[in-house]
């Protein structure tokens, strides 16, 4: 199977610019579950740019209806 990178590229909301992973959905995700942590495409744009991607501050979004 090939990687679609510029097609993830498009609906990426991943504001860390200097990241190697990004459009590479497979790495980014793998990346981050080992810190336990999800990828910014499961956070709205503002909660993203906090750079919390952990799984508690995705629960906190979740309980106030943000996820």
């Amino acid at each position: 199977m090939d990687c679609m990178k510029e097609q993830n590229l498009k609906p990426c909301n991943c504001s860390y610019e200097p990241c190697a992973r990004k459009g590479v959905c497979c790495e980014c995700i793998s990346y981050h579950l080992k810190s336990r942590e999800l990828p910014a495409c499961c956070f709205p744009n503002d909660a993203e740019r906090t750079y919390d991607r952990s799984f508690e501050h995705f629960a906190r979004l979740v309980m106030n209806h943000r996820a």
